[in-house]
């Protein structure tokens, strides 16, 4: 019997090898696995435990070795999934094994647009198996691929990203001990300060009683707490600020951070941030990096409308949150720079929301000179460098 080739184009040779198309939908319930192969012109289903890696390959296995078998050609696998949760450790794994794999934008997938669309983990899976095969035969803007970062370059951003985490939870354990202290009208009480025991032993209610001894003691507890976190903060930032101070730092990007650092006005905290967020990567030209940070604009015109929607704000949101930090303090630390000057001839005096829209017209300024500068060696025009 001669087996049919449905969904691959005629071979020019006997050798060529075939493709099968295989979609990933990943949860925490599940793995549900949509495949297309030459041999069905219908999509096929199967559902895995989740973390299932083994089971994953040892089905794409079966099902090449089935086409292979009765096609007696060269079998090409394809797969893809969604960027989310799970990572990068699934692509790694079937590269590893010899698999072309895709992690795509969740975002750029193309759905329905009614009000009210089914959606399932099983048409999700299909909805992404075609994608796949529209991607594949060569249609443009199918979806976004999700360029991969290396082992290195992902464990990089481990620091900075740590840090915040670490400064949301002193926020949340301060504004909790003064929380607490407000229940009986303290006011005043300063957990930041070194002194915060023995402030503790010091207040009263405003009947002059001491504290009540269960919320002391919770008091006491969360100071704890936050003494940890402090501790923490202090490690983290004492490795960060190394990086630019030890004549050979062992982080990757280490040249990167140390040469924005040269600039007045970028810290190590933003140098840091900037390069495991941004610089760590490289970039065809400045739209690709102020597209990257979601600072590209996105006009809205159809018909008659016509109408500018501001940033898209697609990007990277803790990139894009820095860079408005960051040109702020370049206005104020470098006041004789073409983009400061740029930005004081159009803003003038103005206060206000143009003020606030400007800001953010000078950040994607900033960020391309950045990287330009990391790039090419150029120093934006009338920067000053640390002394």
């Amino acid at each position: 019997m001669t087996a049919r080739t449905l969904n691959n184009p005629p071979a020019a040779s006997h050798d060529e090898a075939v493709r099968c198309q295989f979609a990933i939908e990943l949860s925490k319930d599940s793995w549900i696995i949509a495949y297309s192969t030459p041999l069905s012109d219908k999509l096929s289903r199967y559902t895995l435990k989740p973390c299932n890696s083994k089971g994953l390959l040892e089905l794409i296995d079966r099902v090449c070795s089935r086409v292979g078998r009765e096609l007696q050609r060269p079998v090409e696998v394809i797969t893809c999934y969604e960027a989310g949760y799970d990572g990068f450790w699934l692509h790694r794994l079937l590269e590893t094994h010899g698999v072309r794999n895709h992690v795509i934008d969740p975002a750029s997938l193309q759905v329905n647009r009614r009000a009210r669309r089914a959606k399932t983990d099983r048409i999700d899976a299909e909805q992404l198996l075609r994608s796949l095969m529209a991607y594949l035969r060569g249609e443009p803007r199918v979806w976004s691929v999700v360029r991969v970062p290396s082992v290195a370059e992902e464990d990089a951003r481990r620091l900075h990203r740590e840090r915040d985490r670490l400064i949301a939870e002193r926020v949340a354990h301060v504004n909790r001990i003064r929380g607490l202290c407000a229940l009986h009208g303290n006011y005043d009480y300063h957990p930041m300060r070194s002194d915060r025991l023995q402030q503790l032993e010091r207040l009263r209610t405003p009947q002059g009683q001491p504290l009540p001894p269960a919320l002391k003691a919770e008091l006491k507890r969360e100071l704890l707490r936050l003494e940890l976190v402090l501790k923490m903060i202090a490690g983290v930032e004492a490795e960060r600020d190394g990086i630019v101070s030890d004549a050979a730092p062992a982080h990757l990007n280490a040249k990167k951070i140390k040469d924005l650092y040269q600039l007045r006005s970028i810290g190590p905290e933003f140098a840091t941030v900037l390069v495991g967020e941004v610089f760590f990567r490289s970039f065809d030209n400045r739209r690709q990096v102020g597209s990257y940070v979601g600072m590209a604009s996105s006009p809205f015109s159809s018909g008659a409308m016509a109408r500018e929607q501001g940033i898209s704000k697609a990007g990277n949101p803790k990139a894009r949150k820095t860079m408005i930090e960051l040109a702020w303090l370049w206005l104020r630390y470098q006041p004789d720079s073409a983009l400061s000057i740029w930005f004081r001839n159009r803003v003038g005096t103005t206060k206000g929301r143009i003020k606030r829209i400007m800001i953010v017209a000078l950040a994607r300024k900033l960020l391309v000179a950045l990287w330009r500068y990391l790039e090419t060696g150029v120093v934006p025009q009338g920067a000053v460098r640390k002394g």
